[in-house]
């Protein structure tokens, strides 16, 4: 069955390679080129394999006249590699040009000494060539492995990655026949199994010579580095499984109980390994840095650190969800593999002190901080230092950063790393040691020198908005005072036109009980405007209640009673949703506004209706009117007035306090027919059946 499945394979992988041969062969040579250096050895290498898979069918696997075919194979892929990866240019090194040389000199000979034997013995010359072939074809093998190495290291940058991924099907290749013929030496039988899948990996290399003649793959593709390192751990899996199988099979060999005592040490070596890493933090950053070291081109995945580094400053968790200073400590010690770190910030006189740590050990002193000199100096030189180096001193033409003595006693820190934002220092970072202690090079340098810049940006980022919200504080503070200064000159208007009207009325009894009425209201309106300076005042939309129009429309009238009679008309019952003192404060403006702005012998009306589920409160004067372009633009701008000296935010506070309870102001006037101020609230109930005097309907309908 094994046969059967081989020579249906060698069939498939004939006719797909002799296809590929003449699909590349039919391409344009000029586009080609612009793919690979040399497109026509690829098509030879796909003609070879293809007559090489026409022997297996023919011959079947593991046969002297496939090894034969093979020799012609191998010549191709050794040609293809040397005209790909080399150039007249750019020479190979002597040492692989010997190896090259030698490789083909082998499979020249292979494939003529084999071919002639095979042409006059016919299947005699088996018997004693296929030893020699054998060997020759391992050899053969292992050069090429070799070769391939040599290659792909010597690749540069512009050369396309499915190229290079025709050199490791080859390998490929070349490394299945390699075990191959070594089990079949080392047991002296030939492995029957994986010499009939030869068919099968040779179609698993197939799509390699179809890839690498497409216009794709331009960029060089890499592993991630967590695929790179479960490729390592399978390779190391699979390392182990292959010892501990050919341990076993020499112990086998020499008798004995070798065997048993062999996988009984295979099987503690494995256990204490396993437990060296579970255990011991100080192994696993051991074995961590190894890799790193002597796998990687870089000790950092860039791609992988920076976005657990970002995540890290931009959302912690637990404890440290909150706390910034923490995270960025934290995000710093994590991209070098310390286990803590301290940040220090500037105090008030500009020395840097401890402020946050994280997962730092023991104590640190209350006064530890580091110096103004040396603050200035990491601040101008930029310098990222590493303590061990402090330590050991350093040569008198280096600059002395001052670092401060305390942190030179403490063994724990490791690297001081200033957190600069645009040439400013404002925080510092030291971190802790690592469990494996290791110098500095180039790129951890500029690793912490790029994060400490986006640390910075965060951390400016919140002192930027804590002073912010500081300033929203003042402001707040600065706003409400100006409607308190605009209201205490309103009052000090109203007193001082009483004041004046005094000198001439003080002798009449109703002027007197007037004024000490109107007394009254202006001292408990100078206590509501102390209030309203308070910081826990509380807001006016959190006062909202039922509040009934018509008295508070009275009330107003009252007190405007001094300067101009108000016609005041009101729904009989209606009741608005509001805070009482905000819409008499909105109304009273509103009729400051009318009598200043309409003539002394007109009326100002104000009248109250629910109209639309809502409160409708109208302010209608016959004054001067106003443009639509000043109502637009100007007349709800706080600070901008018509009035000589004038706060000019009576109109912008008497809107935001109507925004506040859910209403607004609607204004509708024209110059030299007067203004209509009107005041729409929530609406808390209307009584059914309510009349509605005609004139009302009237008044408030224009």
């Amino acid at each position: 069955m094994l046969a059967g499945l081989s020579d249906i394979l060698s069939a498939l992988a004939l006719a797909a390679f002799a296809g590929v041969a003449l699909w590349l062969l039919a391409r344009p040579r000029s586009r080609m080129l612009v793919l690979m250096p040399a497109p026509r050895w690829l098509a030879i290498a796909a003609a070879a394999t293809a007559a090489w898979c026409g022997a297996l069918y023919v011959w079947s696997p593991g046969s002297s006249q496939a090894l034969v075919v093979q020799a012609l194979r191998d010549l191709a892929m050794l040609g293809w590699l040397r005209m790909t990866f080399w150039s007249p240019s750019a020479p190979m090194s002597r040492p692989l040009r010997l190896v090259l040389r030698l490789l083909m000199t082998i499979s020249g000979a292979m494939l003529l000494v084999g071919g002639a034997a095979h042409w006059r013995h016919g299947a005699e010359a088996a018997e004693w060539l296929g030893s020699t072939l054998a060997i020759s074809a391992m050899i053969v093998a292992t050069g090429g492995l070799l070769i391939v190495d040599g290659a792909v290291r010597r690749a540069g940058a512009g050369l396309r990655m499915p190229v290079m991924a025709v050199a490791g099907g080859f390998a490929m290749l070349w490394s299945y026949e390699l075990n191959v013929q070594l089990i079949g030496a080392l047991t002296d039988k030939p492995a029957s199994t994986l010499i009939h899948l030869l068919p099968a990996v040779a179609l698993l290399i197939l799509p390699t010579f179809v890839v690498a003649a497409m216009d794709v793959g331009r960029e060089r593709i890499r592993l991630s580095r967590t695929a790179a390192m479960r490729t390592l751990i399978l390779i190391g899996a699979a390392t182990y499984l292959i010892l501990i199988g050919l341990v076993g099979a020499l112990a086998r060999l020499i008798g004995g109980d070798y065997g048993e005592l062999a996988q009984g040490t295979f099987l503690i070596f494995a256990l204490g390994a396993g437990g060296l890493l579970f255990l011991s933090a100080r192994a696993r950053a051991w074995l961590s840095v190894m890799i790193s070291k002597h796998f990687f081109e870089h000790r950092y995945d860039y791609r992988a650190e920076w976005m657990r580094f970002t995540a890290t400053l931009a959302q912690g968790d637990g404890e440290d969800d909150r706390n910034l200073h923490r995270r960025a400590a934290k995000a710093l010690a994590e991209l070098t593999g310390s286990p803590g770190a301290l940040l220090m910030l500037p105090d008030a006189l500009g020395a840097f002190r401890v402020a946050e740590q994280w997962h730092w050990p023991a104590g640190i002193e209350g006064e530890a901080s580091l110096s103004l000199r040396s603050a200035f100096m990491l601040q101008e030189t930029r310098h990222i230092v590493d303590l061990d180096a402090e330590r050991r001193g350093r040569s008198s033409d280096e600059q002395d950063l001052a670092v401060p003595d305390w942190l030179l006693a403490d063994p724990r820190a490791w690297v001081v790393v200033p957190v600069l934002h645009f040439h400013r220092m404002i925080a510092v970072v030291v971190l802790h040691r690592p469990p494996v202690s290791r110098a500095l090079d180039w790129e951890d340098l500029d690793v912490l020198r790029i994060a400490g810049q986006q640390a910075a940006s965060y951390l400016a980022e919140s002192q930027s908005q804590a002073a912010l919200s500081e300033a929203k504080r003042f402001d707040e503070f600065n706003r409400r005072f100006a409607f308190i200064m605009h209201d205490i000159k309103n009052l000090a208007s109203q007193l001082n036109l009483l004041a004046s009207n005094a000198e001439r009325h003080a002798d009449k009894p109703a002027f007197r009980a007037d004024m000490v009425e109107t007394l009254k209201i202006s001292s408990g309106r100078l206590s509501d405007l102390l209030v309203r300076l308070s910081a826990r005042e509380r807001g006016k939309a959190a006062e909202a209640e039922r509040t009934l129009v018509e008295p508070l429309l009275n009330a107003v009238a009252a007190d405007a009673n001094a300067r101009r009679a108000l016609f005041v008309g009101c729904q009989a019952g209606i009741a608005a949703w509001g805070d009482a003192g905000s819409i008499r404060q909105i109304v009273q403006h509103l009729v400051a506004n009318a009598i200043d702005a309409s003539p002394a012998d007109t009326a100002v009306q104000v009248i109250a209706v629910a109209e639309q589920g809502r409160a409708r409160i109208d302010v209608i004067d016959q004054g001067a009117g106003m443009t639509r372009a000043f109502i637009r633009d100007e007349l709800f701008k706080p600070f901008v007035s018509t009035k000589e000296g004038g706060f000019g935010l009576g109109a912008f506070e008497a809107l935001q306090l109507a925004q506040a309870m859910g209403g607004t102001i609607e204004v509708a006037s024209e110059p030299g027919k007067g203004s209509n101020f009107t005041l729409w609230l929530p609406l808390a109930d209307t009584r059914p059946g309510g009349a509605i005097d005609e004139r009302i309907k009237k008044v408030a309908g224009q």
